[in-house]
């Protein structure tokens, strides 16, 4: 490998989340559509030292702080170790350096941790040589966490099971959106354990939505079902979503996943730039612009 590589690892939103049941095994089946917004980190592919195969990380940015390079816990890390078993061969494998520009809030809703794995996936199949059929790399991804399929093509897909099916999403109409997040933690196993103990049915989605008037009616019948819960137990995302419901030009406000990080919907990214200075507060991270294509 010679020069560097590069990659963004964009931050994931739900824009409806609805938890339709439970499998034996405790985890939640959940129904969401995703799709990707401008904001996301950056991820650099330098050629590294050590042995074969070896890769090493340094995390930068302005929410690096927390974030540790273990190779246990740090999802870069652990994709780099499955994908290097995956490839095999390792004598063969340079090693290499990763440096992560951490510009997500951490533990937020928005998937940045999967976005982070799938976007070092990525990085290193373009500096690793081996084909690794698609399937298995799906198979990796869910190894991480069941929000890394997604994050490896970083389009607006259907998310069923416990989000690692994946199907096609309707066809987007252009618009802009902000993400609000308030600075405070919130544990997704205390969300879980906090809402109430209801299903919700699958969605029924259009196969495209022609404006962004036609979109968010048929999303204002639906909900986040970690909503509430997570209002009870971090509220001043009640207070971000009201905020963000009072923003001019605002068609809609909820939060991501399961929180903390809220969203709001405009009709178009300048008009979402231009409400930004009405929802920015002391303590908040606030991003507005476009969601990808």
């Amino acid at each position: 490998m010679t020069g560097t590589l590069y990659e963004s690892a964009h931050a994931k939103i739900n824009l409806y989340l609805h938890v339709t049941g439970r499998r034996p095994d405790g985890y939640h089946l959940l129904d969401s559509l995703a799709v990707f917004a401008g904001a996301g980190d950056t991820l650099a592919l330098h050629p590294g030292h050590g042995g074969a195969g070896a890769v090493s990380l340094d995390i930068t940015g302005p929410f690096a702080a927390g974030l540790v390079a273990d190779a246990d816990s740090n999802l870069i890390l652990r994709a780099a170790r499955l994908l290097r078993a995956e490839i095999g061969g390792t004598d063969r494998l340079e090693p290499l350096h990763i440096v992560l520009d951490k510009r997500l809030p951490v533990a937020s809703g928005i998937g940045g941790g999967s976005a982070d794995a799938a976007a070092a996936l990525r990085l290193l199949l373009r500096a690793w040589p081996g084909n690794v059929p698609r399937e298995r790399l799906m198979a990796l991804a869910v190894e991480l966490g069941a929000d890394v399929p997604v994050c490896i093509d970083q389009r607006a897909a259907r998310m069923g099971g416990v989000g690692e099916r994946l199907d096609p999403a309707p066809a987007l109409p252009p618009c802009g959106m902000m993400l609000v997040n308030c600075g405070e933690a919130v544990s997704t196993p205390a969300v879980f354990r906090s809402r109430a103990p209801v299903f919700t049915p699958a969605a029924t989605l259009p196969t495209a939505w022609p404006d962004v008037a036609a979109m968010v009616r048929d999303l204002s019948v639906l909900t986040n079902d970690l909503q509430d819960a997570a209002c009870a137990v971090c509220p001043t995302i009640r207070t971000v979503l009201d905020v963000l419901e009072a923003a001019p030009g605002c068609r809609l406000a909820r939060m991501s996943g399961s929180g903390a990080t809220c969203f709001a919907l405009f009709d178009s990214p300048q008009a979402a730039q231009d409400a930004q200075a009405a929802v920015e507060r002391p303590g908040w991270w606030v991003w507005s612009g476009g969601v990808c294509p």
